[in-house]
């Protein structure tokens, strides 16, 4: 099967293609970097919620129109708003939501970083469950720059992914990364070759919408919670989700496939072909 090529940017703030499973969210203002601006963040959170009412979609790619992923919010607007207060109040708010909204999927997210990610960018990024990143994209805080401080999760992960002495080193001095360092850190999953971090995530979407629907959801459940649940209340959640999915047909089909050496043949929705 051959892969999508990336989708034309277009006047919206946020693209979506859904193909074969497979659903493109793309941040779309190219021209400025997809800085994100209230737009942005309605039509972000308003497409996650789309994409998680649609049956057909497996998986889920985030990626950045352009040259840039995302260089974070848009300091011009925040310059220009009469009431600075209530505007960054409104716009940290929204994107929040939408980066609940991509959290909340229930399907596994990729996202594939290029160029430029820093502020909020990186909080969208890490938003997803597998994060690819080319070697030679650039991951910036830039809050502290700015006189500002961190939003869109971007303390948050980076203290749970780094621990609190690394993160306070990239969120206090605004030290850079590039793709290969964030991935040997241990900020993002893996590191790629230039040029090819869209083409990638879709590769690594498509298997995952051609996996087992309901034992992915079930296993991003445990590890969202795995952090916050003790252990023995954990081991029950994961005894009650294995009890579950090995009397689905999924399940059975799964084992049956590994026993006899032979691909598995797990359930597929309806899947069509739609942009917006």
């Amino acid at each position: 099967m051959t892969l999508v090529s990336e989708p034309a940017a277009t006047s919206a703030p946020v693209t979506l293609t859904v193909s074969d499973g497979v659903a493109l969210i793309g941040l779309s203002r190219p021209e400025q970097g997809n800085a994100i601006d209230l737009p942005m963040a309605r039509a972000l959170r308003d497409t996650a919620a789309e994409v998680d009412s649609l049956s057909e979609v497996g998986a889920v790619v985030l990626f950045g129109h352009g040259a840039q992923f995302c260089v974070g919010g848009d300091l011009r607007e925040f310059a220009a708003a009469r009431a600075p207060g209530e505007f960054i109040a409104e716009l940290a708010g929204t994107a929040h939501e939408a980066l609940l909204g991509l959290r909340a999927l229930t399907v596994p997210l990729v996202s594939a970083v290029h160029g430029a990610c820093a502020g909020g960018g990186i909080g969208f990024a890490l938003a997803a469950d597998i994060v690819l990143a080319e070697r030679t994209s650039r991951f910036l805080v830039a809050y502290t720059a700015a006189g500002l401080s961190p939003d869109c999760g971007v303390s948050w992960q980076l203290t749970r992914r780094l621990g609190p002495a690394v993160a306070g080193d990239l969120i206090l001095t605004n030290r850079p990364l590039n793709g290969e360092e964030a991935a040997r850190l241990g900020l993002v999953s893996r590191a790629v070759e230039p040029g090819t971090a869209y083409e990638e995530a879709l590769r690594l979407a498509r298997s995952l919408a051609d996996g087992p629907r309901e034992a992915l959801t079930r296993s991003r459940r445990l590890i969202h919670s795995a952090a916050i649940t003790p252990l023995e209340q954990h081991l029950q959640h994961e005894a009650e989700s294995i009890t579950a999915l090995i009397q689905t047909l999924d399940g059975s089909e799964g084992v049956a496939a590994f026993l006899a050496k032979r691909r598995p043949n797990f359930t597929r929705p309806h899947r069509g072909v739609r942009t917006s």
